[in-house]
């Protein structure tokens, strides 16, 4: 039996030793990368496994699964940098790595995220360390300027993508290409809007929109959710909705919602004040702002969550507050 055991860990030695041999092998080796340059994007989320396939898949190694090995156990899987890299001539896996690690980039990657507030914007910025935080000192007005806009808060007036950008370059081009992007998705949307809606303007669209961005996230319930609040709108109700309480707080909101935060006023508090908030409140897809301007036909006044992410709608106050019995209660 001891004469067993002690075969099994010799063979079991062996076998670990050539694996660790054909991994450092495979490491120095380099990769047949067809046609050179190639360029590849690191995106933002993106984890080991899904680089190692996306290589694989782009031509530029041979085994995703060796590739991933390798990376783990170089203890590579927290490293990854985002950007664009522009590989020009033959590297080795081990070279690869050093590269992507390095973050030695053609083009960076910033990334702004639907339901975003302004807040969570310049924390995303001043973030990125190949970007230069020019705005970082310009006040909302000034900044405002500088990307060429009209409006006078920022909020909801950026478009939620990923952008590009060569290092050391401003974040104020950025901004300005978020800016500009935001302003075409909308005045195209508006151009295509349902009859009859009641806007005064493409803003007033804008801020509809951030709400209902806020409200779901549920992509289909968005027209509805839509045609929701603009029942309440055309009968002279309030919004009474949760999120603008919340960005009123600001960071006095402290994740908790509370009976007195519905009651305090606040120009974002639609529970004490009639129509749309003054500004967005974040910022909105662009299916949250056809949403806002092709709403579902709908006879609802209310809807609750049911707390799987969807919600219930109701066209009468007693089949909504049988609805919160249900799924509040």
């Amino acid at each position: 039996m001891k004469m067993w055991i002690k075969r099994f860990l010799a063979l079991a030695i062996l076998a670990v030793l050539l694996g660790a041999g054909g991994l450092a092998w495979y490491a120095s080796q380099p990769l047949r990368i067809e046609p050179l340059p190639k360029t590849i994007n690191v995106l933002p989320g993106m984890h080991l496994k899904s680089l190692s396939v996306m290589l694989e898949r782009e031509g530029v190694i041979g085994n995703a699964r060796v590739f991933w090995l390798l990376g783990r156990v170089l203890g590579k899987a927290g490293t990854l940098k985002v950007g664009v890299y522009i590989l020009d001539k033959p590297l080795t896996p081990l070279e690869l790595y050093a590269r992507i690690q390095r973050g030695d980039v053609s083009q960076a990657i910033v990334q702004f995220i639907e339901g975003w507030n302004w807040r969570e914007v310049r924390a995303a910025l001043a973030g990125q360390p190949m970007l230069k935080n020019d705005s970082a000192g310009m006040s909302d007005a000034e900044l405002l300027r500088a990307i060429g806009a009209g409006e006078s808060h920022p909020e909801g007036l950026l478009f939620p993508d990923t952008y590009f950008y060569a290092p050391h370059s401003s974040d104020i081009q950025v901004l300005r290409r978020a800016y500009r992007l935001q302003h075409d998705k909308l005045m195209a949307a508006w151009e295509a809007r349902a009859p009859d809606l009641p806007y005064r303007a493409p803003y007033e669209a804008l801020i509809m929109a951030s709400i209902v961005e806020k409200e779901t996230g549920a992509a289909f319930e968005r027209p509805q959710i839509a045609g929701v609040f603009l029942n309440r709108l055309r009968l002279g109700m309030r919004l009474q909705t949760d999120p603008t309480v919340i960005y009123g707080l600001g960071e006095r909101f402290d994740g908790n919602l509370r009976k007195t935060d519905l009651q305090t006023d606040t120009p974002y508090n639609t529970y004490t004040r009639a129509g749309l908030p003054p500004t967005p409140i974040a910022m909105p897809s662009e299916a949250a702002i056809r949403a806002a301007l092709n709403p579902a036909r709908t006879d609802a006044l209310y809807f609750v969550a049911r707390g799987d992410g969807t919600h219930v709608f109701s066209s009468t106050l007693a089949a909504h507050n049988r609805a919160v019995n249900r799924y509040q209660k």
